[in-house]
């Protein structure tokens, strides 16, 4: 017996004056490529549901005026995170999700994690709102 021919390898020797024979590539799998797809299509529609949400944050600033006095610098922070956000790492989880799929490795996860990241920054920035607001709480 010998040994099995190593990965890439034609059979044919390579001819003076041509190039090697180029490696193979990884197959694609088909099912992380349909997820993968579907997920990033989620995540698009949960960027855009909470880039509208964030419009409403506007409404923490009903109860500041003369009697109650908000910082309003906090709660512009807070409101252009949560309005920019989630579409900024929807955008950068559709790059990276796209980019392993040329590559064909699995990536399926990347959108979960850019979902849960887009609303853990929603949160974060509506929480910076609302703490601008004294006596205000989740």
């Amino acid at each position: 017996m010998s040994t099995p021919p190593p990965p890439g390898y034609s059979g044919y020797p390579v001819q003076p004056g041509y190039p090697p024979p180029a490696p193979a590539r990884r197959p694609v799998v088909v099912w992380d490529l349909v997820t993968s797809i579907i997920l990033l299509v989620f995540a698009v529609v949960v960027a855009a549901i909470l880039t509208f949400a964030a419009f409403f944050l506007a409404f923490a600033s009903d109860p500041c005026g003369a009697s109650t006095v908000c910082d309003t610098d906090r709660m512009g922070v807070g409101f252009v995170i949560a309005l920019f956000g989630p579409g900024v790492v929807t955008l950068i989880t559709v790059v990276v999700t796209v980019v392993l799929l040329i590559v064909r490795r699995i990536s399926f996860w990347v959108p979960i994690a850019g979902i849960l990241l887009a609303v853990g920054v929603w949160v974060g920035g509506a929480a910076l709102v609302i703490s601008g607001v004294p006596g205000a709480s989740l």
